[in-house]
């Protein structure tokens, strides 16, 4: 997206970074194969837990992560180089999904990240915790009212530490303060460098009733619906990450132990609990060639490696659909159905459009003598818009209450607060998996479908752990999906016929200029991606229920000394960005696992 042939130029003349975390790289470095808790996966979740389990010093903790590590990594610390890291890069899983036939038959890459931090390390580091009636609807499903919002709410003023601007800009009237934390983990910041269109967006929310203005896109208490400024996981002009910010802040503890390149292979059954099956060994390898290595858990292993990971990891270790295991000789230790099952995405869409020429961020992007002299800037005063990230502004919409779609379709939106679609307006041409036309400029407002209604699965390729599993998210198989998404584009264009834009914007790029139903269909089917925030794999549900693979205190059905920490669990998907709500959720795990 930001020409990376040309940023690895410009990069090359940086300094390392000093490194964000201490860690160890090989298996001869373990002092002990024994802990008290083995966490598989230093993510965004992993970290939280790992930063609050050793909060008591005789508490001793071990985390294996496959990835490496993010000491120097200069695209996971400067924010506006993000992008960069994936796909196809030594800090990505590199996974691609299955051809999906909701999108005519095409595949492409599944982003995660594969570093210190996880996906916390390489996302675009949008902050926000999902609407109240999200939580609220974990609680209900889960018969758990320490879910809910009310509750859930005062885990943000642990995790979060609100930053000024990195600009110095007055932020009165950008966000609610009462809504946030100051004294936290993550430093969470507003935009800090102005853009040209911020004030052309600001205009059109006074000009379109259809796009009001939102004082804060956070959620939780607040609505998410309108058009407001980013929050992002960024401070003092570099990225906050749960690396940078959990793991630092644990770097000094002795009871800590952080192991990089060790890829789980499988968890093995360490004896009973009355009816329950024991899980308290982990067996890893730091490549396909290398001997595996066993670590022995006396409280709990905890599985944080994502839902990608997680669902491959339980699967590997005969937990999962008995038939899919079979299928591959696995012995089936627990069979449990949902296990891969309701995996559930946001998807992306990139509406690009073109614009007066020299005024977007293109020409910018193009030349390394622009280019150069910004890195400079960031490199030496972390100033400038390489300190920021790559948008300014979005918002958050619903479908009119009166759509024909929900006369045969249930509204899937976790209430009427909850929003079904998300527009994201960026400066510059963002099309993913397509280079950056070699003249022009553009203006991308991209739309996601955020009310998925479409289920797919993960499910092993082989037994191999170092094998990618098979990821069909089943994108737009539904009726809703498509509906949702072809009136995001309708609106996308009446965003961009305010007057605000009259003398910027010039026409709709390529196919976005479709008008018949059928043609923006054929056109999203050609077009949308991902957004990569995959849930849903290994659902919580209440003890009592027969489905899901986690209870409401996350511990595996059917397994003793066995929790998952992640964003799999999430039965629905959050109404925003995923990295804000796996926060709290980690935040909250913490405290239910030292109870």
């Amino acid at each position: 997206m930001l020409c990376p042939s040309l940023v690895a130029v410009v990069l090359s003349a940086l300094l390392v970074s000093p490194s964000s975390g201490v860690t160890i790289t090989q298996t001869s470095q373990l002092a002990t194969l024994t802990y008290d808790y083995i966490i598989i996966g230093a993510g965004t979740a992993g970290l939280v837990v790992a930063n609050r389990l050793t909060e008591d010093g005789k508490t001793t903790v071990l985390v294996l992560e496959a990835g490496v590590s993010d000491e120097g990594v200069i695209p996971a610390i400067a924010p506006f180089l993000g992008p960069t890291l994936t796909p196809n890069t030594p800090y990505d899983w590199n996974y691609t999904v299955v051809p999906q036939k909701g999108m005519h038959g095409r595949t492409f890459s599944y982003p995660r990240g594969r570093l210190l931090g996880g996906s916390s390390s390489a996302n675009y580091m949008v902050h926000q915790y999902g609407s109240d009636e999200d939580w609220d609807r974990f609680a209900n499903l889960t018969r758990d009212p320490g879910w809910a919002w009310k509750n859930v709410k005062n885990y943000v003023q642990k995790h979060e530490k609100i930053v000024p601007a990195n600009d110095g800009h007055n932020t009165a009237g950008q966000f609610i303060p009462s809504l946030h934390g100051f004294d936290g983990e993550v430093s969470v910041s507003l935009p800090g460098f102005n853009l040209s269109i911020d004030a052309r967006v600001m205009a059109t929310t006074g000009q379109l009733p259809e796009f009001p203005y939102n004082e804060d896109t956070s959620g939780g208490d607040h609505s998410l619906l309108g058009i407001g400024f980013v929050q992002s996981s960024i401070g003092k002009g570099v990225r906050s990450s749960s690396s940078t910010s959990y793991l630092a802040n644990a770097n000094s503890r002795p009871n800590l132990t952080v192991l990089i390149n060790a890829t789980v292979v499988k968890l093995l059954q360490s004896g009973k609990k009355g009816a329950l099956k024991s899980f308290r060994s982990v067996q890893f390898s730091s490549s396909p060639d290398s001997v595996t290595m066993t670590v022995k858990a006396r409280k709990e292993v905890i599985l944080s490696a994502g839902t990608i990971g997680t669902t491959q990891i339980l699967q590997l270790s005969g937990i999962g659909n008995s038939a899919d295991l079979k299928a591959l000789k696995i012995p089936v230790l627990i069979n449990n159905p949902a296990v891969g099952a309701n995996l559930i995405d946001h998807v992306l869409l990139p509406n690009v459009f073109n614009v007066k020429d020299g005024e977007s961020l293109d020409n910018f992007l193009r030349d390394p003598n622009l280019l150069g002299p910004a890195i400079d800037e960031w490199t030496a005063n972390k100033t400038g818009i390489i300190a920021n990230s790559v948008a300014n502004t979005f918002g958050f919409a619903r479908l009119p209450s009166n759509s024909t779609i929900f006369k045969t379709v249930a509204d899937p939106a976790s209430g009427p607060k909850s929003p079904h679609w998300e527009i994201i307006v960026s400066d510059f041409w963002i099309y993913p998996g397509v280079a950056q036309p070699a003249t022009g400029s553009f203006l991308t407002l991209i739309t996601a479908l955020i009310s998925s209604t479409s289920r797919g699965t993960i499910k092993l390729q082989s037994t191999n752990p170092f094998d990618k599993p098979l990821i069909d998210p089943n994108y737009l198989t539904t009726e809703f999906d498509i509906v949702a998404l072809r009136e995001s584009v309708k609106a996308s264009k009446r965003f961009v016929a305010a007057p605000a834009w009259a003398d910027y914007v010039i026409s709709p790029f390529g196919r976005l200029s479709a008008t018949s139903d059928i043609d923006i269909d054929n056109y999203i089917r050609d077009v949308a991606s991902t957004v990569f925030h995959p849930v849903g794999t290994a659902a919580m549900s209440s003890s009592s229920s027969k489905s899901g693979v986690v209870d409401q205190n996350l511990l595996v059905k059917g397994a003793d000394g066995l929790r998952i920490v992640d964003a799999s669990v999430f039965p629905f998907i959050p109404s925003t960005h995923t990295q804000g709500p796996v926060y709290p959720l980690a935040e909250r795990a913490s405290d239910l696992i030292k109870v």
